[in-house]
C-alpha cells in the first residue's frame, strides 16, 4: 500500500517536470533581467550569527565552530520538528524521540532539556517538540559557551532565531499531506499595521498519522496547534520595542520507543508500539515577552529582554517494562508537570578604538527564576501478553494527589568580552564570566573565562584556536532517587573545558569551507542505567571522573555553481569515559564515531529545482557498559520543487521522499526506548504567496 502512494507521488513529481517546458519563457530581454536577480531560489550560506557572540558577527570573525540552517533549507526539506532540521550538523546525532520529544547530543554530550536550547538568546525550555514554523534559522553553536550564557552542557547550544515583523507585505499559505494521512496547514503573515508598527503572526495545524500502530490495531496520532504573534514598533529612531506571544497545543498518543536485545535487533513486532492506546500526552506551552533595544549612538546599542515560559503537561502513562520475550510489565500513572521559566537580560554592545585597536565590547547580564512542580498517581501493575485483549485504561487522576513536588531554584551571571582587531590579520577575543545558582542544597557559584586567537591570512580566510570553560550544578547535593542503588551518594559540579582549533575559507562569494579540530574534557558525568533483574532497585547512578571527547568536523555550505547549492558536514569522534570505576574505556550512548550529512539543491530552469540528500550515522551503542550496539545506516531524501503562477499569484508545489531506499534502520535512544527509524514516506506541498 505504502509502494504504490510512493508511485504516485513520483508520478507527481514527473508531471511538475514537463509541466515546467511550458511555462519558458523565450524573451531575451527578459531573461537577462531575471539572471541580474537571481533565481528564484535562495542561497544556503548565512554570513553570521546572532547566538555565538550575543551580536551579529561574521562567521570569519567567530573563534568557534557554528553552524546555520537557514530558513530556506527548513522550508525545502517540509521539515515539522527541531530534529529533522539538526539532521543537516553531522555534528548533532538523534537521541530518544520517546513521549512525543526529541533528544539530541552534540559532540557526543547529550544536550539538556533545560540547559541545551536557547529561543532568541533566552534560555529555553525544551521538553517538547519545538514549533519550528516561527523560526528564521537554527544556529548550532558548538562546544562550552557558558560564559554568555550561563549553564550549559559541554558539547554546545542550539539557537532558535524567531521570524521578526516586516514592513514589506507577506501572506503565504500552505498545506501539506503525506502518504499516511498526515496534514498541515499553516498561515504566515507579516506587514505594516500602522506608521512605524509592523506585525509577523504566524498559525499551524498539523494532525499526524504514525506509521506504527498499537497492539488493539489502533493508529498513533498528534494533534497540534501553534498561534504567534509578534509586534514591533518604533518610538523614536534610537529607541524600538518588540513584544511578542505564541501559544502551542500538543496532543499525542504514547510512543516510548522500542526494546532491543544484546544482539541490537528489536524484541517483538517493530510495526507495534508497546504502550497501550490509551497512553497520552498533552502539552500546552506559552511563550510571552518583551525586547528594547536603544540605539545611544552609531557605536553603541543597549538591549533589554524579559521571557515568560509556561509549560504544562498532562502525561497518562502505560509505562511499560520489558519482563520476558512472552509477556512485559505495565505501570500506570496519570501525572501532570507544571515548568515555569522566567528569563531575563541587559546587553550593552559598542565598539570603540584605543592607540590604533578596535574594540568591539559585549557587557551583559542575565537570569533565570525556575519553578517545578509535579502531581501523580500511580495505578497497579499490569502484566501483559501479546495476543491478549488490551486492558482497559485505569481510574487515575492526578488531580487526587494532595501533595505536589515542588524544585525552584534561580540563577544570575555577569559577563564580559572583547573582539580585539590589530590589524586586517590579527584579533584577539577574550572574555570572562561569574555566575551564581540559588538553590536549596545545591547552591553553587562559578567564575568561567574564555579566549580566542583569529589569524586571516587573508581577507576571505581564518585560522583560529580557542580555549573555554563550562559549568553545570547539579540539582543537589546527593542522589535522591529512593529506588536508585546509590541513593544517598553525593555528588559534584559538572565542569568541562574545551580547546578548539580551526580554520574557516570564503572559497567564493557565497560558498563558505569550515573545518575543526577539538578536544573536551568533561568531569563529573552522572549515568543512570536500568537494572532490569532487580527486585530491590529500578536503576543505578554513578557520577564519572572524567569524560573526553575528541574529533574532527568538516563542512561546506553554500553555491558550488550559480546552480548548485549544498550544506554538507562530516564529523570524526573519539568519545570516551575515563578515571570511572564503572565505565573506564566505554563509550557513551548514540555517540558514533563517524556522521555525515548533505543536502543538495540543483537548479534545472529558473522555476524548477531538485534536491537531493543523504544523512549517515555510525555504529553507535545503546548502552554506557557498552554491550548492545546499533548498527551504522544511511538514509537517502530526495524532492523536487516547481514554481507557477496561478491567477496571478505565485505558487509553489514540492515534493518530498524521506528514505528513499526504505532503509530499516534504528535511530536514537537506549535499550529500553530505541526509534524505530521510519519507512519511505512521501509529502506534496502547496504554498501560495499574496
Amino acid at each position: 500500500m505504502k509502494l504504490s502512494h510512493v508511485f504516485i507521488s513520483v508520478n507527481l513529481a514527473l508531471f511538475s517536470l514537463s509541466s515546467a517546458a511550458e511555462t519558458k519563457d523565450n524573451n531575451e530581454k527578459d531573461i537577462e533581467v531575471i539572471k541580474v536577480k537571481g533565481t528564484y531560489f535562495n542561497n544556503y550560506q548565512v554570513e553570521n550569527a546572532s547566538g555565538a557572540m550575543r551580536a551579529n558577527v561574521s562567521l570569519l570573525e567567530t573563534a568557534q565552530s557554528v553552524t546555520v540552517i537557514p530558513e530556506t533549507i527548513i522550508d525545502e526539506q517540509l521539515a515539522t520538528t527541531l530534529g529533522e532540521v539538526l539532521n543537516n550538523d553531522a555534528s548533532l546525532s538523534p537521541g530518544s524521540k520517546q513521549r512525543n520529544r526529541e533528544v539530541f547530543s552534540s559532540r557526543g554530550f547529550e544536550l539538556s532539556s533545560s540547559t541545551g536550547y536557547l529561543r532568541d538568546g533566552h534560555q529555553h525550555w525544551s521538553h517538547y517538540q519545538q514549533p519550528i514554523e516561527t523560526l528564521s534559522r537554527v544556529e548550532v553553536i558548538k562546544g562550552p559557551s557558558s560564559i554568555l550564557y550561563g549553564q550549559s552542557a559541554p558539547g554546545g547550544l542550539i539557537n532558535m532565531v524567531t521570524k521578526q515583523p516586516t514592513a514589506t507585505p507577506l501572506l503565504e499559505l500552505s498545506a501539506d499531506v503525506d502518504q499516511n494521512g498526515s496534514t498541515r496547514f499553516m498561515l504566515d503573515a507579516a506587514g505594516e499595521v500602522f506608521e512605524d508598527t509592523n506585525y509577523r503572526a504566524v498559525v499551524v495545524k498539523q494532525d499526524v498519522d504514525f506509521e506504527r500502530e498499537y497492539y488493539n490495531g489502533e493508529e498513533r496520532e498528534r494533534d497540534r496547534f501553534l498561534g504567534s504573534l509578534v509586534v514591533e514598533h518604533k518610538l523614536t529612531d534610537n529607541f524600538i520595542i518588540n513584544a511578542y506571544y505564541d501559544r502551542t497545543n500538543d496532543k499525542a498518543g504514547l510512543d516510548t520507543g522500542a526494546w532491543i536485545n544484546t544482539d541490537g535487533d528489536v524484541i517483538s513486532d517493530k510495526n507495534v508500539i508497546n504502550d497501550f492506546s490509551w497512553a497520552f500526552t498533552d502539552i500546552t506551552v506559552e511563550n510571552k515577552g518583551v525586547k528594547l533595544t536603544y540605539f545611544v549612538n552609531p557605536e553603541w546599542e543597549v538591549k533589554v529582554g524579559y521571557n515568560e515560559q509556561d509549560f504544562e503537561r498532562q502525561r497518562f502513562e502505560s509505562s511499560p517494562s520489558y519482563s520476558t520475550e512472552a509477556s512485559y510489565t505495565s505501570n500506570p500513572y496519570d501525572r501532570h508537570d507544571d515548568w515555569k521559566f522566567k528569563t531575563a537580560f541587559i546587553d550593552i554592545n559598542g565598539q570603540v578604538s584605543f592607540a590604533g585597536v578596535e574594540h568591539n565590547i559585549l557587557i551583559g547580564a542575565n537570569s533565570l527564576d525556575y519553578y517545578y512542580g509535579q502531581l501523580i498517581e500511580r495505578g497497579d501493575s499490569i502484566t501483559f501478553t501479546p495476543g491478549q485483549t488490551e486492558p482497559s485504561r485505569p481510574d487515575l487522576d492526578y488531580n487526587r494527589d494532595l501533595t505536589v513536588s515542588e524544585t525552584e531554584y534561580d540563577y544570575y551571571g555577569i559577563y564580559f568580552q572583547d573582539l580585539i582587531t590589530f590589524n586586517d590579520q590579527w584579533q584577539v577575543a577574550i572574555g570572562g564570566r561569574y555566575d551564581k545558582q540559588n538553590r536549596e542544597g545545591a547552591d553553587n557559584e562559578s567564575l568561567l573565562p574564555k579566549a580566542g586567537v583569529l589569524y586571516h591570512p587573508n581577507e576571505g580566510s581564518t585560522i583560529y584556536v580557542n580555549y573555554s570553560e563550562g559549568f553545570e550544578p547539579q540539582s543537589s547535593e546527593t542522589i535522591n532517587d529512593e529506588l536508585d542503588q546509590n541513593f544517598g551518594m553525593e555528588i559534584d559540579a559538572v565542569t568541562s573545558e574545551q580547546i578548539e582549533i580551526g580554520a574557516k575559507w570564503q572559497v567564493s562569494e557565497h560558498l563558505l569551507i569550515n573545518a575543526a579540530a577539538f578536544d573536551i574534557e568533561k568531569s563529573g558525568t552522572l549515568i543512570t542505567e536500568d537494572l532490569l533483574d532487580n527486585s530491590e532497585f529500578s536503576t543505578v547512578t554513578t557520577q564519572s571522573g572524567l569524560q573526553v571527547h575528541k574529533g574532527i568536523e568538516l563542512s561546506a555550505q553554500g553555491a558550488v555553481t550559480d546552480k548548485w547549492f549544498v550544506i554538507s558536514s562530516v564529523m570524526y569522534l573519539d568519545a570516551k569515559f575515563e578515571e570511572d570505576e564503572s565505565f573506564e574505556g566505554n563509550t557513551p550512548v548514540d555517540a558514533p564515531k563517524w556522521s555525515a550529512s548533505l543536502w543538495s539543491r540543483y537548479e534545472l530552469t529558473e522555476k524548477l529545482a531538485l534536491n537531493a540528500g543523504i544523512f549517515y550515522q555510525g555504529t553507535r551503542f545503546a548502552d554506557s557498559a557498552n554491550t548492545v550496539e546499533k548498527g551504522a545506516y544511511s538514509r537517502v531524501d530526495v524532492g523536487a520543487a516547481y514554481k507557477t503562477k496561478f491567477m496571478g499569484k505565485d505558487v509553489d508545489l514540492r515534493l518530498n521522499i524521506e528514505n528513499l531506499f526504505d532503509e530499516d534502520y534504528l535511530a536514537g535512544g537506549g535499550i529500553n526506548n530505541v526509534t524505530i527509524g521510519d519507512g519511505a514516506t512521501a509529502r506534496f506541498e502547496i504554498k501560495t504567496s499574496f
